[in-house]
């Protein structure tokens, strides 16, 4: 992956300050960029291009969804995290549509931040249970899991596999399923890997769809 250069965007000068402190205890990670609100971080976009952003919501001007639906126009390549004091049902889904790969409260942790992080270089969405709990009930209440996450005819999920899809439900990080189950991030890794190619999906979330619907979990 190499190391990842970042920028911060918040209004908040010790709100940056406490991120940036966390990141450096990453070496794979590197904050190039700091900017209050749209205006400067359009100045630093001329200047030099970051391989993700983290970006706080509520700002003065451009909030932090609005940013992010800027940037999916503008420079699409860069992936783009939102990390806020206030995550609510609404907020996902409009940040979800505006490209985000994570939406993670600021009370979230040094783990949880590098895996939404290294999650988002590879192009996958990662979302702390409370926010994964919010788009399962989300997606119930506006009866949104469509027939793509329908039973497959023939296709047999071993017992482990079904454990997994339970972790990933309860939103757990690829190393908290591998602590609960006592195998390896990497060997969860795999079984995603085949549970994806069996049920003909794509991400976590489409996991997580197909699970509320066939029962799997209960919400």
């Amino acid at each position: 992956m190499g190391t990842v250069k970042i920028f911060l965007v918040d209004d908040h000068t010790i709100i940056r300050d406490g991120i940036r402190a966390l990141l450096s205890l990453d070496s794979d990670f590197e904050v190039t960029g700091e900017a209050s609100g749209w205006d400067e971080l359009e100045l630093l976009l001329q200047k030099k291009q970051p391989d993700l952003i983290i970006l706080d919501i509520e700002m003065p001007g451009k909030s932090g969804l609005e940013i992010a639906e800027t940037l999916q126009d503008s420079h699409p390549e860069i992936r783009k995290i939102i990390l806020s004091a206030n995550v609510d049902s609404e907020t996902v889904y409009e940040a979800i549509n505006a490209g985000v790969l994570s939406i993670l409260p600021k009370n979230s942790n040094e783990d949880e931040l590098a895996t939404a992080i290294r999650k988002a270089m590879n192009g996958e969405e990662y979302f702390t249970h409370t926010v994964a709990q919010m788009i399962i009930k989300n997606y119930i209440n506006k009866n949104k899991i469509s027939s793509k996450y329908d039973p497959k005819p023939n296709i047999l999920l071993t017992e482990r596999e079904i454990e997994i899809i339970r972790g990933f439900s309860d939103g757990l990080s690829y190393k908290e399923i591998g602590a609960k189950l006592d195998i390896s991030p990497r060997t969860v890794e795999s079984h995603k890997l085949n549970i994806l190619e069996k049920l003909e999906l794509h991400t976590i979330i489409d996991i997580v769809k197909y699970a509320i619907k066939n029962n799997i979990v209960q919400i």
